[in-house]
């Protein structure tokens, strides 16, 4: 009686789950549980919405200091390489994730009735698109599938740049590269291109948590990436970790200028600054407030805490 009355007390609110959820959606209770470490403002359904400035700044960012930055948080399972892309731009915005699975004739049925009555039109591998907006990135977990493994062809393509103004993310692959390279501003980082079409996948989770490669990705969070690969920064980590690789930015353009002037040793400057070198950075800022992101606070905050 007991093994039943809790089997009874996990089914009762899986069921409520479902009904609660849209579309291949979790409900906003689950999404702000999975990211109640963000404190900021969020979209409807809950998923975090970092900020356009915030967005901005990430543009200017090196992925290697913000690596080392999630490494000292403990966040270690967060970036993803192994990419080929359309061309060399980099993709940077919050995520809105989908899961797809191979596909299974009773599952696909029902999920598209679903669909079709909450009024989603067309493929599953349309509906993440609809969920888009401004300074969004459309994060795949296509399972690796290449051939008939196709999310996207310049004209999805196209409908994906006008709503985000913004790429894609796909551990899958893509058609129509020519068609692709063509959108002004776009770019995809996918495991390969193919001729097929799409075929015997069913979006299985749409705004959920998803797994890239050996990265775990959770809707809002901040994905930038580089030529070497894509790393997905946790929303309520985003602004320390941009702030942080802002900073290591200053100090390192800094020391260049030094080294090249003959100002500093290679020595001097690679290790603890002496109060001299500290006070000559400071100089250095306040003659170049143009290099500045951060507020002048963030900085002296920076000053304060390290250890040089």
């Amino acid at each position: 009686m007991k093994l039943k009355a809790v089997a009874l007390g996990l089914l009762i609110p899986a069921m409520l789950f479902a009904g609660r959820a849209g579309a291949q959606t979790i409900t906003k209770e689950e999404m702000m549980f999975y990211t109640s470490e963000w404190k900021g403002e969020r979209f409807k359904d809950g998923r975090p919405k970092l900020p356009d400035a915030l967005l901005e700044r990430a543009k200017s960012i090196g992925i290697e200091e913000a690596w080392t930055v999630l490494r000292n948080e403990g966040y270690n399972n967060q970036f993803e390489g192994g990419w080929k892309t359309v061309n060399d731009k980099p993709v940077i915005g919050r995520a809105v994730t989908a899961m797809f699975m191979p596909s299974r004739p009773d599952v696909e049925k029902n999920i598209k009735e679903r669909g079709k009555a909450q009024g989603r039109k067309g493929n599953t591998n349309a509906w993440p698109i609809d969920e888009l907006t401004k300074g969004d990135v459309y994060v795949a977990d296509g399972f690796g599938k290449i051939r008939a493994g196709t999310l996207i062809g310049d004209n999805l393509g196209n409908s994906i740049f006008n709503k985000s103004g913004a790429g894609v993310i796909f551990d899958g692959a893509a058609r129509d590269l020519a068609g692709l390279a063509k959108i002004e501003g776009f770019n995809a980082f996918v495991r390969d291109f193919d001729p097929s079409y799409l075929e015997e996948m069913v979006l299985m989770g749409l705004n959920t948590p998803i797994r890239i490669g050996n990265a775990i990705v959770l809707p809002g969070d901040l994905v930038i990436s580089e030529k070497e690969g894509v790393l997905f920064i946790p929303a309520h980590l985003a602004e320390k970790v941009i702030s942080t690789a802002e900073f290591i930015g200053l100090r390192d353009k800094f020391g260049q200028e030094m080294l090249k002037a003959g100002t500093y040793t290679t020595g001097e400057i690679d290790s603890q600054w002496t109060p001299a070198i500290k006070d000559a950075f400071m100089k250095w800022l306040a003659k170049h407030p143009e290099e500045m992101k951060m507020t002048r606070q963030q900085l002296e905050e920076f000053m304060q805490k390290r250890t040089w």
